[in-house]
């Protein structure tokens, strides 16, 4: 008798959050079922969550001027001049063409990837990770994304924290759940990379992972350090920096001397010697576990720091990614220990007002309490990866037995 052919899901994501998510959650569908046949649609970027974890990728897209921030400022034009239309409708036609030859899509995103899965025409497991009841009270999907969510082809609507899969339920949507966020499951932190260090107070600095905008948002975290120093003495600071990989690293070097910073061996120092910020490629977990605060102008790794427990300051930066209106969507979405200085692009008085919020914030008592809460109510617990992949291979299954 000739064995049946390897089950086939097909991840579909739309940024770099998402694709990170989609990679988590094939790391879930692995651990639960070795035998599934796995690929991706990455529909802004390369896709380099998965192909780190070898998911063969339909399409090999590049990434756009915008890094998906598409509709803010000039950037639809840049990435309109780039090729934008013609890589969109290259992955509609792949979506369409070969989407159809899997037994399930997995939607990671907004509406558009959902798009993207319900073109396949194959049953559909949909996860709404870039929404949610908590920036408004009241989780008002698109007309566009309501009506996708309905289709019967839809078969479940995941959401990325349970207050939204009660709104939604609420709302008439039974078929929204929530299973967990995937992000919490990141490797263990690695005492020998970064560990704690009694007697400091030790910064986490998340710059971002879009180029260029990560390195001058590394420039304005550099003075705020600086400001720290002058503040509260230079000896007892700690600062290290969650690198992700990149080329663009190389040119950190003038744009750091230029603010009086010298850059050697991986570790930054100020003018005056006394003050260091060490580069850890590869390390946020373990930076997130040594740290007592993070000073943040990223999405998915502040995220990640409110679920690990930690208070945020967030600094106002030139964008495309984070601008003001950003940052405070970020506020909303991940509750009262996430703080944004400033409404305009950081300058020196609003770093010196964010130098005095840390010191603030690191004296009171009562912080971490309130930082463990908002990480169970806004972020979640680890596993999600692994619920959310269970519950994705008892929708498989229903759709192979009805088949």
């Amino acid at each position: 008798m000739p064995l049946s052919p390897a089950p086939r899901i097909l991840l579909i994501s739309n940024g770099h959050g998402e694709d990170l998510n989609g990679g988590l959650i094939a790391d879930g569908l692995r651990q639960c079922s070795p035998g599934l046949e796995l690929a991706a649609l990455p529909i802004v970027g390369a896709g380099s969550a998965y192909g780190r974890r070898g998911l063969p990728l339909l399409y090999q897209g590049r990434t756009l001027p915008s890094g998906g921030m598409v509709y803010q400022g000039l950037n639809i034009w840049k990435d309109l001049a780039a090729g934008w239309l013609q890589q969109s409708a290259a992955q509609l036609w792949t979506a369409w063409r070969q989407g159809r030859h899997y037994d399930l899509v997995v939607s990671i995103g907004d509406h558009v990837p959902l798009v993207f899965a319900l073109l396949t025409g194959r049953p559909t497991v949909v996860f709404l990770v870039s929404t949610s009841s908590f920036y408004e009270g009241r989780l008002r999907l698109s007309a566009l994304t309501r009506w996708c969510c309905r289709r019967r082809r839809v078969r479940v609507v995941l959401t990325r924290d349970a207050f939204s899969a009660r709104d939604l339920q609420a709302q008439g949507l039974a078929k929204a759940l929530f299973r967990g966020y995937p992000i919490m499951d990141m490797p263990p932190p690695d005492p020998g990379q970064v560990a704690r260090q009694e007697g400091t107070r030790t910064l986490a600095l998340v710059p971002g992972s879009r180029f260029p905008e990560a390195l001058h948002n590394l420039v304005l975290m550099l003075r705020l350090c600086g400001q720290l120093g002058g503040l509260a003495g230079d000896g007892r600071w700690r600062f290290l920096v969650a690198v992700v990989e990149s080329p663009h690293w190389k040119e950190l070097e003038p744009l750091a001397a230029s603010v009086g910073w010298h850059l050697a061996d991986g570790v930054l120092r100020s003018a005056s010697g006394h003050l260091e910020v060490r580069l850890l490629p590869g390390a946020l977990a373990s930076i997130l576990a040594a740290s007592d605060l993070v000073v943040g102008m990223a999405g998915t790794a502040v995220e990640q720091a409110v679920g690990f427990g930690l208070p945020v300051v967030q600094l106002v930066g030139r964008g495309p990614q984070f601008s003001y209106a950003f940052a405070e969507s970020q506020m909303r979405l991940l509750g009262p220990t996430v703080h944004t200085v400033g409404r305009r692009p950081a300058d020196s008085v609003a770093l010196q007002e964010a130098a005095g919020l840390i010191l603030r914030l690191l004296a009171d008592a009562g912080l971490p309490d309130r930082c463990a809460q908002a990480a169970l109510e806004r972020v979640g617990p680890p596993g999600g990866s692994r619920r959310i992949a269970e519950t994705v291979l008892e929708t498989l299954a229903e759709g192979l037995a009805l088949s």
